[in-house]
Order: C-alpha cells, then sequence, then structure tokens
C-alpha cells in the first residue's frame, strides 16, 4: 500500500481511481496506480485480484441521423 499521507483510496473502494499514479506507458495506453489497480485510457481497470471492470463509455447521440 501507499506511504503517502493522505493515502491512497484501496483497490476494493468506490473512488479507487483517485489513488495517485506509480507508474505510466501512455504509448500503450494504461497506468498503473498506487493500489496496485491498472487502470486503462478507455476507463477499463484490472483489480489486484484479478477482476476486471468494463470500461465505462458515454454513450454519444448517433452520428447523422435526423430528429
Amino acid at each position: 500500500m501507499c506511504q503517502h499521507q493522505p493515502p491512497c483510496p484501496p483497490a476494493d473502494a468506490t473512488d479507487r481511481e483517485a489513488a495517485r499514479a506509480a507508474t505510466q506507458q501512455p504509448a500503450q495506453g494504461w497506468t498503473l496506480l498506487c493500489n496496485v489497480v491498472l487502470l486503462f485510457e478507455d476507463t477499463g481497470e484490472l483489480l489486484p485480484d484479478g477482476r476486471i471492470t468494463a470500461p465505462n463509455r458515454p454513450l454519444s447521440p448517433a452520428v447523422g441521423v435526423a430528429a
């Protein structure tokens, strides 16, 4: 777990993405957070226990659809 104050939220917390970045690889599209959550640029996550969180993509309006 992190050594700084205040400590990062744990990997099982709902605000886990608020943890500090420990390592980043922008060219590969991922960030390892201090709480050992692997955060992907598409907002998907890999948790330390192997569980995944699907990307949280907002629905965008359909392009070219007449109202």
